[in-house]
């Protein structure tokens, strides 16, 4: 689907520099997310500082994806698709944002389980960690596409991830009970695994937020009204 141009040209301009800042923020937030998993598996704090480091620019990068939306909402009143756009893209900003807090959070939890000898169990993190990185890329690339389908086919996605952590914690917590001395970490390794099923709420939310942006219907909760 190619979006029509809009009437003033100003106007594409604003709105293509805010659709850039959002790309370069889910880039950031991407490569975030990155080191601090790579900082995990490979025991490389490193990584995970510069994990914690991004989380700076990526807070400055929504201020700014912010300032930008209300300003152009407040000087082109944009109607219809226009306005879902806008609107859009700064809530994606947030999502990204709060992505790249759980980064945060993962690259602190990683530094502390690499001060201890290697914990075997942290292979039970990588599928939920491959599985969370799959959604996210499909659901900033629906939203660029204005692709409703990707978008649709992200959301059920969650719950696999749902199924995943579950299947995870109740090993880890197995463990805790065979091997108390390493409580401590095994702990750090569930806290990880529910920051990755976080990153797939707010996927999911990137996902319903595209189908919105690009057809105007809103499929949250539609799951749970569903079952009800």
């Amino acid at each position: 689907m190619t979006p029509h141009r809009h009437i003033l040209g100003t106007f594409d301009e604003a709105l293509a520099s805010l659709r850039n800042n959002v790309l370069m923020m889910a880039g950031l937030t991407e490569r975030s997310l990155e080191r601090a998993m790579k900082g995990l598996f490979e025991r490389n704090d490193d990584l995970c500082a510069n994990a914690i480091a991004d989380d700076e620019e990526i807070d400055q990068l929504e201020k700014q994806i912010d300032k930008d939306g209300v300003d152009i909402l407040l000087r082109f009143q944009p109607v219809a698709s226009d306005l879902r756009r806008v609107v859009s893209a700064m809530k994606l900003s947030s999502n990204l944002e709060r992505m790249a807090d759980q980064a945060t959070t993962i690259a602190r939890r990683a530094r502390k389980l690499n001060q201890h000898p290697q914990l075997p169990e942290v292979e039970l993190i990588r599928p939920m960690y491959e599985h969370a990185m799959s959604m996210f890329k499909d659901s900033v690339d629906a939203f660029v596409r204005e692709d409703v389908d990707l978008a649709r086919a992200v959301v059920p996605r969650d719950q696999t991830l749902d199924d995943l952590n579950r299947a995870a914690s109740r090993t880890l917590i197995e463990r805790m009970a065979q091997d108390p001395d390493q409580l401590r970490g095994y702990l750090n390794l569930i806290f990880v695994g529910r920051c990755l099923e976080r990153v797939g709420d707010h996927a999911t939310n990137i996902a319903e937020d595209a189908v919105y942006a690009a057809a105007a219907e809103d499929i949250r909760h539609q799951g749970v009204a569903a079952s009800t």
